[in-house]
């Protein structure tokens, strides 16, 4: 059974845009009316937040729910492993992991990942699934931070949207404080399947995805070709 990830830069329900990232995470199930259970831990169950998942998805053809780990929690096991998407929102991603380990959830998701549940998430819920990405969880600076693993090196997010991810990103991946990686542009997204990244999803005009890596002892930062470039943006 494939393994599948979906990770997105930003944008999307989360801001009220690229309805065509959100319709294609919900395209990619084999299930009709898929169940697509949203985590909003990174933003601490944010009401709002929560208020704007539902907002996009109950408008789509699907089964929503959500998961609160700040209130009286239920089963998390049988929650996660009922749902047929699970999709990640943003915040303090360092946060995110802090509760998620307390809680045993790492585990759980990898057990749903290799069930064939698709894993996806925006911003701190891209970056989680790698050995490390970029966050700005710390006194609003950008510094690196260990995830869960699941796909191998690390991840930027908003690359192109904010000017200073792009030379801290390529700064510590230079020094090899960090693995090389993959930077997703805000309306982009990439779909990994079986640790690969086969998909380039384009909600909006010029989002894309960057290799940055080392070779030969040189930096190199380019977009990526090497996968299906797919366009998804709606009016």
């Amino acid at each position: 059974m494939a393994q599948q990830i979906i990770t997105i830069g930003g944008g999307g329900f989360s801001n009220g845009t690229e309805l065509g990232l959100d319709s294609y995470v919900l395209q990619q199930s084999n299930t009709h009316r898929p169940k697509i259970g949203f985590i909003g831990t990174a933003s601490g169950d944010d009401t709002r937040y929560v208020v704007r998942f539902f907002s996009r998805f109950s408008k789509l053809d699907c089964e929503p729910s959500a998961l609160s780990l700040f209130g009286r929690v239920q089963n998390l096991e049988d929650w996660i492993l009922s749902q047929d998407i699970i999709f990640v929102g943003g915040g303090n991603t360092k946060s995110m992991l802090g509760v998620w380990s307390c809680w045993g959830i790492p585990s759980i998701l990898n057990t749903a990942l290799n069930n064939g549940t698709i894993l996806c998430g925006v911003s701190a819920g891209a970056i989680c699934w790698f050995e490390s990405g970029i966050t700005d969880s710390i006194d609003s600076s950008l510094t690196a931070l260990a995830g869960l693993g699941f796909l191998n090196g690390s991840c930027c997010p908003h690359y192109s949207a904010e000017p200073e991810r792009k030379p801290v990103y390529e700064r510590l991946v230079a020094s090899k404080e960090i693995a090389g990686g993959i930077a997703i542009d805000d309306g982009a997204a990439v779909h990994w399947i079986n640790g690969e990244p086969k998909k380039i999803v384009s909600g909006k005009n010029g989002a894309s995805a960057y290799s940055v890596k080392m070779h030969d002892s040189i930096l190199k930062t380019k977009k990526i070709k090497s996968a299906k470039i797919i366009n998804v943006q709606t009016t």
